[in-house]
């Protein structure tokens, strides 16, 4: 049930005369740009989310040792 060559050929020369090739160029741009658009968007993303876990953990760790700290600071005060 493949397309032979000439059936190919047919249909793009039916979208050529349908769309013309100004306008078929302009779409491949316009979908060229779409997909670029959307693979940087996923790699910004990405670097987000490696990014945010690494900046909560350190967050969570200087939270451990304020907390730390002053409560040792309160302990001294009574003292």
């Amino acid at each position: 049930m493949g397309f032979s060559i000439w059936q190919l050929v047919i249909i793009l020369l039916i979208v050529l005369l349908l769309f013309g090739a100004k306008r078929l160029r302009n779409i491949g741009s316009d979908l060229g740009t779409a997909v670029k658009g959307f693979k940087s968007a996923i790699k910004e993303e990405e670097s987000k989310t490696d990014t945010g876990s690494e900046t909560e953990q350190l967050e969570k760790r200087e939270g451990e040792v304020i907390e730390g700290e002053a409560s040792k600071i309160k302990e001294e005060d009574k003292h």
